[in-house]
């Protein structure tokens, strides 16, 4: 749903500003080159004011593209991932794997592999919260090999196993309902 927001924020405020556009996604739009340097600062500025920036750097734009890939796979896609990892991004965004891990880790000055892994260990996180799915469900549906190997990395992560954590906000939940 944050896409979707994101999206319309974006298509709103170039419909507002009158810059003519043929395309927005997240993380990207499409506009017309005869866009006046008036129209891209008030874009610039409206933009701001709703928490998303402009940008035009080309490698800060790669970037934010593997961030949104990334979020995508992990938040909002229902269906296990089949292929590699970095596979899936070279395929996604058109560059050499090595290209785009090399250049993430300049501009965020950490590696994919470790923006991947604290996004699979917030999304067991909230599906333990949720309380919906098992340990077991939720390794198969992250692609984790292994119920331990998803315990290992989330207690690596965390410091918590994940039964300590689920445990924890259970009884957090608990007090707040007994105030």
């Amino acid at each position: 749903m944050v896409t979707i927001r994101c999206k319309m924020v974006v298509k709103s405020a170039l419909e507002n500003i009158g810059v003519p556009y043929t395309f927005v996604d997240l993380g990207e739009a499409v506009i017309s080159d005869d866009v006046t340097t008036q129209q891209i600062d008030s874009l610039r500025v409206a933009l701001r004011k709703t928490g998303l920036e402009l940008m035009d750097d080309k490698k800060s734009i790669l970037v934010e593209k593997i961030k949104a890939v990334i979020i995508e796979l992990v938040h909002y896609n229902d269906d296990q991932l089949k292929i590699n990892m970095s596979d899936y991004l070279s395929e996604k965004l058109n560059h050499n794997y090595t290209y785009l891990a090399n250049l993430f880790s300049e501009v965020k000055g950490t590696t994919i592999e470790h923006f991947y892994l604290t996004h699979k260990i917030e999304k067991v996180k909230e599906l333990l919260v949720y309380d919906e799915l098992s340990l077991t469900e939720i390794a198969y549906r992250l692609n984790y090999s292994s119920v331990a190997h998803l315990s290992n990395q989330f207690k690596k992560m965390t410091g918590l196993t994940p039964s300590h954590f689920k445990h924890l906000k259970h009884k957090r939940r608990h007090t707040l309902e007994n105030m």
